[in-house]
């Protein structure tokens, strides 16, 4: 792994799977060693499946700065800024064809086209099934473009108990990708005790 800190830019659009950007978000507290630091951006029906799903408003209680969703003054709004990884979690399918097809049309896809045109990291995290072609489509266009499509699919490897250690193996599957050091299961490997 890496050990420089990172500047990331997570993106919560409106797809299920409130659950796994809520776990990305306490998981990036925990490894603030490793970061330097993080900006958030909702969309607008990302905070509407968030209250629907969790019963609660969005509340983020992190040293994460939050963007409006059409604020282009953003630093990540520009390949000048220095942030290395954009993780999109969880990705609608709207989101995710806006994004291989080139429109900016908010401070979400213009991000994720800032990673591409940079080169830098962008791990996309999509949240539905079944997919039709036009979603395969887009992924292989993304992922030719230089993305990592990394699907909201729980492994259960680790036996999971819950919903939140279900969605866990996801997230930490994410970090990893990202260039995090953490402790995470790994297959193959005896389990301390």
């Amino acid at each position: 792994m890496e050990n420089k800190k990172r500047k990331i830019v997570v993106a919560v659009t409106g797809a299920s799977g409130s659950v796994y950007a809520s776990i990305l978000f306490e998981k990036l507290r925990e490894l603030k060693d490793q970061v330097d630091e993080v900006g958030v951006v909702f969309s607008t029906n990302a905070l509407d499946i968030w209250k629907y799903e969790l019963d609660e408003e969005i509340v983020l209680v992190y040293p994460f700065r939050v963007f409006e969703k059409d604020d282009f003054y953003a630093p990540f709004a520009s390949g000048s800024s220095k942030y290395d990884t954009m993780i999109i979690c969880p990705c609608s399918m709207g989101a995710l064809g806006r994004i291989a097809n080139g429109v900016s049309d908010d401070l979400v896809t213009r991000a994720a086209d800032v990673m591409l045109k940079e080169r830098r990291k962008l791990i996309v995290v999509p949240r539905e099934t079944p997919y039709n072609l036009i979603h395969l489509e887009n992924m292989k266009t993304l992922t030719m473009a230089g993305a990592i499509i990394c699907p909201a699919t729980p492994s259960f490897y680790s036996k999971p108990k819950t919903i939140e250690q279900a969605a866990e193996t996801v997230i930490d599957r994410v970090l990893n990708l990202a260039g995090f050091d953490l402790a995470s299961f790994e297959w193959g490997k005896k389990e301390p005790g």
